[in-house]
Formats: structure tokens, C-alpha cells, sequence
């Protein structure tokens, strides 16, 4: 009788156990943390569309159409519904500010929402590098999936960019692919393509 109560007993406290690392496991934040990507929420439309034109569009630079297709982890299949926030700097490697936008991601930010194609389109301006820095080119990207908390990914890095050197290539951890892009010229138009896939090398991603 003894060792059937101690049978039970053990049983409970393994389940017990189980449920516990369920449970942290399910509490972990997808990514890892972002510092500062909640600004994403600030001044969200409340419709989304799939392609965005951002301030920055309307102002001095290189124009520039980035798009790509978001899709699930399997790499294959187009993930609709997935929010693609980004934010940049100007042509002086600024993040400005405007009398509308006022957070630190500065005006030339934006969202961009996949359909069933799982395709998003950014018309926006080839971004400068920082003031009096080695830092590469770079438009930083943030997803928001349905049910999941928002993670960043690899920013959009541009290929020919002097400042993009081996070592900085090393150091790039491919959130969600690589975002390294090459850039077409065509009619005055810069073009680059960024897709992304969900998940991948994104910790504690949860799989669906």
C-alpha cells in the first residue's frame, strides 16, 4: 500500500514538475526581448495595408522600393496577417522627427500587413549611415505575428555598402533569413528584395 501511495505520489509531483516547465516555457518571450520595439505600437493605424509609402518618400534621397514575402517556417508556404513595422533613418542618417511622429524611431517609419500572398511592398528612401560612424546602411524590421509578441529581425543590409566588411557579415545572426539585399537600379528607382521567413533562428519561437 505504501509503495502504491509513493507511486502517486511521485506521479503528481512529475506532473507537477511537467506543468511547471510547461508553463515557463510558454511564459518565454519569443525572440528573446526587443528593446524599444513596443514604439511599433505608437500611432498604429488601425487598417494595414500591404504596401506602405513612408515619409521619407517625400523628402530628398534615393527612392527606393523594397518588397518581399513573408512566409511560415517552412520556407515555402505564404504567411498572411503578419505585420511588417519598420523604421529607418533619413538621408543625413537621421532618425527625424516630425510634427506628427515624435517617438525615437523618428518619421520615416511604417507597417505593412502580408494578405494570403504573404507579399509586402515599402516605397521609402535608401537609408544614410549614422553621422560620424562605421555602422552599414540599415532599415531595422520588427514582426508582429497573430498570438505572438512582437521580435526583431536581421536589418536590411545593402550589398556594396563599404561599411558592410567580413566581419560585420560574421556577426549577423539571420533572423528570419538573411538581410543582406542587392540593389537594382531602373528609372530613378532603387529596387531591393527582403523576404522572410517566420521563425527561423528566432529562439523560443513556437511552432505551429
Amino acid at each position: 500500500m505504501k509503495a502504491i501511495i509513493l507511486s502517486g505520489l511521485s506521479f503528481i509531483l512529475l506532473m507537477q514538475i511537467s506543468c511547471a516547465q510547461q508553463q515557463t516555457k510558454s511564459s518565454k518571450i519569443v525572440g528573446g526581448g526587443c528593446d524599444g520595439c513596443e514604439i511599433m505600437f505608437t500611432n498604429m493605424p488601425k487598417q494595414i495595408n500591404a504596401v506602405d509609402t513612408s515619409y521619407g518618400w517625400h523628402n530628398k534621397g534615393e527612392k527606393m522600393k523594397v518588397e518581399g514575402t513573408v512566409y511560415k517556417k517552412d520556407g515555402k508556404t505564404p504567411a498572411a496577417d503578419i505585420i511588417v513595422y519598420y523604421w529607418q533613418t533619413n538621408a543625413d542618417g537621421l532618425y527625424a522627427k516630425s510634427s506628427t511622429e515624435q517617438t525615437i524611431h523618428g518619421a520615416i517609419r511604417g507597417w505593412m500587413k502580408t494578405g494570403a500572398d504573404g507579399k509586402y511592398t515599402l516605397y521609402t528612401i535608401k537609408p544614410a549611415s549614422y553621422p560620424n560612424s562605421t555602422i552599414p546602411q540599415h532599415i531595422h524590421i520588427v514582426i508582429k505575428e497573430p498570438n505572438i509578441n512582437e521580435y526583431y529581425i536581421d536589418d536590411i543590409y545593402f550589398e556594396g555598402d563599404p561599411f558592410l566588411k567580413k566581419a560585420e557579415r560574421s556577426r549577423l545572426p539571420l533572423r528570419c533569413g538573411n538581410g543582406i539585399v542587392t540593389v537594382t537600379a531602373k528609372d530613378g528607382l532603387l529596387y531591393c528584395r527582403r523576404d522572410i521567413v517566420l521563425g527561423k533562428n528566432i529562439p523560443d519561437y513556437l511552432e505551429k
